[in-house]
């Protein structure tokens, strides 16, 4: 297995290994053979994948002949109650027991409501995430959040339920258009700015070639990417403190996404890489943060094609204490103040929950000027 490379998560409970390398969907009955072996594994997966899929099965088939798969629409949209219990009601009718083995097969909608399945049948099963895009691989199939969307806001039914491997395939990038690589990107640099300077003078460098297919440059990126929210979760599983930072950009993100009703007009890193914008420029208005870091951030934004302003994205969020009201229902809210994520520099960035409504308003009327 060359160039596979290993991270392993430690936590209070349990721990677990991240796969990271080409090919690995091929070589499934062998790395993680010790998880598989004779269960009834049951994979949810995204509908577009089904010829990815067929090597998924013929792989797994090595080691299980208990295989079940159930389809799952792409998109936000599948991520609501209703579909949710329609999918548990479809798992259970397979006969599963608490030996069996769900895997999620899919981007970050498929491992969230696959984990979310997971944590809550039989009151709670293993689970495998085989993220298949690099938003998912770089996030949101490390550190076992798991959710489904209420009409109040994103990711507010959910548990915490760690899965027993992750197993990230770079090959399987190669299916994303363009648009939806640098969706994931924004998250890699998200990672950089938080806690690695060093990280992020090194994407300035390769980042165009990060996203263009360089599968030897997208490995080191995405194992770099994952080391960081590595070290913030094992010190803060349950979010209770400096896990939130992995946030940047996410409080303006999810109002932006949230305004739109989910429609998938606007994808989740394009409205991250907005958000981190957007915390850069409220930084410096509470005097945190230099110009110059938010001049060099938004240069290689520029450079690489992520958004860097709302009107970018949309004309259709027009009214900014909408957007306010929307923050209000987040879950980084404590003690009813809502938590900031804001850069200090590029490579630290801190939880501030002393920000005036005032101040965030000024801001989002600024953005949405004409």
């Amino acid at each position: 297995m060359k160039k596979t490379k290993t991270l392993e998560i430690y936590l209070k409970d349990k721990k677990y290994k991240i796969f990271l390398g080409n090919e690995l969907i091929d070589k499934i009955d062998i790395i993680l053979n010790c998880h598989l072996k004779n269960r009834k594994v049951v994979i949810l997966y995204d509908k577009i994948l089904k010829k990815q899929l067929n090597v998924l099965k013929f792989s797994l088939s090595k080691i299980t002949s208990k295989l079940v798969t159930i389809e799952i629409n792409s998109g936000e949209k599948s991520k609501s109650l209703s579909n949710y219990i329609k999918i548990c009601e479809k798992v259970i009718k397979t006969s599963i027991n608490r030996e069996s083995v769900v895997l999620a097969f899919g981007g970050g909608v498929i491992g969230d409501l696959a984990g979310f399945v997971s944590s809550t049948l039989l009151r709670g099963i293993n689970f495998i995430q085989i993220p298949t895009t690099l938003l998912s691989q770089v996030d949101s199939s490390i550190g076992g959040k798991t959710g489904i969307n209420s009409a109040y806001g994103k990711n507010l039914i959910g548990t915490f339920h760690q899965p027993v491997a992750v197993l990230s395939d770079v090959n399987l990038l190669h299916t994303l258009n363009k648009r939806e690589v640098l969706s994931g990107y924004a998250e890699i640099v998200k990672h950089s700015i938080i806690k690695d300077k060093i990280f992020f003078e090194w994407l300035e460098k390769n980042g165009s070639y990060i996203i263009n297919g360089d599968n030897d440059l997208r490995i080191e990126a995405i194992f770099n990417s994952c080391k960081i929210k590595k070290s913030i979760v094992q010190e803060d599983e349950f979010e209770k403190g400096n896990r939130a930072l992995l946030n940047l950009g996410h409080t303006f993100g999810h109002a932006i996404e949230g305004y739109l009703n989910y429609d998938g007009t606007v994808l989740h890193g394009e409205a991250v890489s907005v958000g981190i914008i957007m915390a850069f420029k409220l930084s410096i208005k509470k005097g945190y943060c230099s110009e110059t870091d938010l001049q060099r951030v938004t240069k290689h934004f520029n450079k690489v094609g992520l958004p860097t302003s709302i009107k970018y994205l949309t004309n259709k969020i027009t009214n900014p204490l909408k957007l306010w009201k929307i923050m209000q229902n987040d879950k980084k809210m404590q003690n009813d103040h809502l938590k900031f994520i804001l850069p200090e520099c590029i490579g630290k960035s801190k939880v501030f929950t002393e920000i005036k409504k005032s101040e965030v308003l000024t801001l989002l009327n600024e953005e949405l000027k004409t």
